[in-house]
């Protein structure tokens, strides 16, 4: 198979207006499997390749693709909202049998390009577009935010525990929903009064920073938190998420809940040991499983979703702080966990896929 060039995420997130990332040079295809004429372009959105949430983890499934597929694949970095409809078309452009989209703010110009283009096929992660021709990959993320809703409110020192988001759309308040049932579980089981600020599941109201990118607003806004006693801490505001664990790291006892990706792996390194335990979606997989079904002539608009059944969420370990968490605790997570999957606990939000 040819090689071909590679662009660094740092040039592209450097780019001006149109930024191409390509990837490495492509990967011989692993095992038995035969090296294939299939390409892919995966567009971002406005959070940037390395978002340390589900831009970062598509891409890392695209490129798990090509080792087992040996498919082509490159990424087109948005960098603002003028970028994004241009970039689903450039994608489109490229000829490729497979478009993947991210987030909310690509929902019109994947459906737009899906409508001109019905030969290809189109995936967004995190929303849901109504066309034959694209499948939604999304994510009740619902379930694992209870599991660590109801963590938090057993570790909590304070009786406090704090949620904030980046804007009130369903796919991040359907965390916020989650980890306040789950909150509310541990006090039903436990007669404890845990709180929850930042967020009122019967209102669908709460604490947003109207952005996914200013780190500054969520250093302010968790500080804000902790000097109300709130000791953990559960951002669902992409890289903003980020001055939440800065706030924890000049807090003594504060810990945070990190969303999509293992917050212990993404974040920067001192940054590790505040971080209790992060909500999962295991876009990778559902990416090598679409570009599969696309090779094989199998690829349907029926939505993937992400469940603790299927794999496609989780808690991740707690990492340096399980000291944190005792057995018991412990113990009673994954039997709550063992519930979900058994249908024995629904968790409910409006905002489920």
């Amino acid at each position: 198979m040819a090689l071909r060039r590679s662009i660094s995420v740092a040039a592209a997130l450097a780019a001006a207006s149109v930024a191409l990332a390509a990837c490495a040079p492509a990967p011989e295809p692993a095992g038995d499997g035969a090296a294939s004429e299939t390409c892919a372009r995966m567009v971002t959105n406005s959070g940037g390749l390395e978002d340390r949430s589900f831009n970062q983890s598509s891409w890392e499934g695209l490129q798990q693709a090509e080792v087992e597929y040996g498919i082509e694949a490159q990424a087109i970095v948005s960098t603002g909202e003028t970028d994004l409809a241009p970039n689903v078309e450039k994608a489109v452009e490229s000829g490729c049998e497979l478009i993947v989209t991210v987030g909310w703010e690509l929902a019109d110009a994947t459906l737009d390009q899906a409508g001109k283009n019905p030969e290809i096929a189109f995936a967004i992660v995190d929303e849901t577009v109504e066309a034959d021709n694209v499948k939604p990959v999304v994510f009740d993320t619902a379930q694992a935010s209870y599991l660590a809703g109801y963590l938090a409110a057993g570790v909590s020192k304070t009786g406090v525990v704090a949620t904030f988001g980046g804007g009130n759309q369903p796919p991040v308040t359907l965390f916020m929903d989650g980890f306040v049932d789950g909150v509310a579980k541990y006090n039903e089981v436990h007669g404890a009064q845990v709180r929850v600020l930042g967020w009122n599941k019967e209102t669908q109201d709460g604490t947003f920073t109207g952005d996914f990118e200013d780190i500054s607003k969520g250093k302010t806004l968790t500080q804000g938190f902790i000097d109300q006693g709130a000791d953990v801490i559960l951002p669902v505001a992409g890289q903003v998420g980020e001055g939440a664990a800065a706030a924890a790291s000049e807090n003594s006892g504060v810990s945070v809940i990190w969303v999509d990706s293992d917050g212990y792996e993404v974040l920067p390194p001192e940054y590790r040991g505040y971080v209790l335990t992060s909500v999962l979606k295991n876009t990778q997989d559902a990416m090598v499983e679409i570009v599969g079904d696309v090779i094989d002539g199998e690829f349907d608009d029926e939505p993937f979703v992400g469940t603790l059944e299927n794999g496609g969420v989780a808690i991740a370990p707690y990492h340096d702080l399980a000291p944190l968490v005792s057995p018991g605790l412990d113990g009673e997570v994954e039997g709550l966990r063992q519930a979900i999957i058994a249908g024995e606990i629904v968790v409910e939000s409006p905002s489920r896929p």
